[in-house]
């Protein structure tokens, strides 16, 4: 049911809900690389791309559209290798991208600005994975954007791996995009697949789009994030990966091996839904459509 779905959105003419926009501008700190987003006329920072020369790139903080709480962590105690919104994978030919994001494992290649100002701002980063001879193995290609549109913040990623040698992705239950929002022992939340699970239930299951939602400290309502997988990526719909300090990502590691030959590059789309207040299933279905539209 999860394909004809996705196959009936490319032909169908569902209405958009109606849409407002915010211009954005963006400004790259040329000492450290890091890069944030700001509303055209605004102060406050919405969101910032770290891009260290000796680190895995990773997106934190998050702020909630309206400016009240921060939406994502970094380094919590429970999982120190996690580190906001960031893309890891586990067994590229043996070695852990994920858990290790030392300068030892991922070395920077640039990090830039590629459309400064607008309704929809861009950057990239580009990232050698190195091997323990210090020799890439695979060049890692982020290239994000970021609109707001009725108080959502719609981030996009879109992930290129191109191998420089033959490589092996092994089966783990973990490896991919990943979001990491602010948890405790006592934080109010759920996660929320397209198919209606919760929980540890979306663990290993497939579903076109998940949720994650938590109490987020100063404010009185839940921060979201939604990731949207696209019928484009290779096994679509994927696997999810939850764990149990409400962590999140969509992984095709978790199918089983697979392999890119030596020049090959492979693509994944994803769009992170970030918003706060109530989830709405059918909202959240429509916007998926939408997103696929767009690509």
């Amino acid at each position: 049911m999860l394909f004809s779905l996705a196959c009936k959105t490319k032909r169908s003419s569902v209405s958009a809900d109606v849409v407002s926009h915010e211009n954005l501008r963006v400004i790259q700190d040329k000492n450290t690389g890091a890069i944030s987003v700001f509303r055209k006329n605004g102060k406050d920072t919405l969101l910032v791309q770290e891009a260290k020369l000796d680190q895995r790139p990773y997106i934190h903080p998050v702020y909630a559209p309206d400016g009240k709480g921060v939406l994502t962590q970094y380094r919590p105690e429970h999982h120190p290798h996690q580190t906001g919104i960031y893309w890891g994978l586990k067994l590229v030919n043996g070695r852990d991208y994920f858990m290790k994001w030392q300068g030892d494992y991922w070395q920077r290649v640039s990090a830039q600005v590629i459309t400064a100002d607008g309704h929809q701002v861009k950057w990239q980063t580009v990232y050698n994975l190195i091997d323990e001879k210090e020799n890439t193995i695979l060049v890692d290609t982020s290239n994000w954007s970021l609109k707001e549109e009725d108080g959502r913040y719609l981030l996009d990623l879109e992930w290129k791996g191109l191998a420089k040698t033959d490589i092996t992705f092994g089966k783990f239950y973990v490896g991919g995009l990943f979001i990491r929002m602010p948890w405790t022992p006592e934080t109010a939340g759920e996660i929320v697949n397209a198919t209606g699970l919760r929980n540890m239930a979306v663990e290993g299951q497939r579903a076109i789009w998940s949720d994650i939602g938590l109490q987020i400290a100063g404010r009185d309502d839940w921060g979201h994030m939604a990731i949207f997988d696209h019928p484009d990526n290779k096994d679509f719909p994927v696997p999810w990966r939850v764990d149990s300090q409400m962590g999140m990502g969509p992984s095709r590691q978790i199918l089983g091996d697979w392999k890119l030959k030596k020049d090959e590059t492979a693509v994944y789309r994803y769009r992170i839904v970030i918003y706060t207040g109530s989830r709405n299933d059918e909202q959240l279905t429509r916007l998926w459509k939408a997103f696929v539209r767009e690509y």
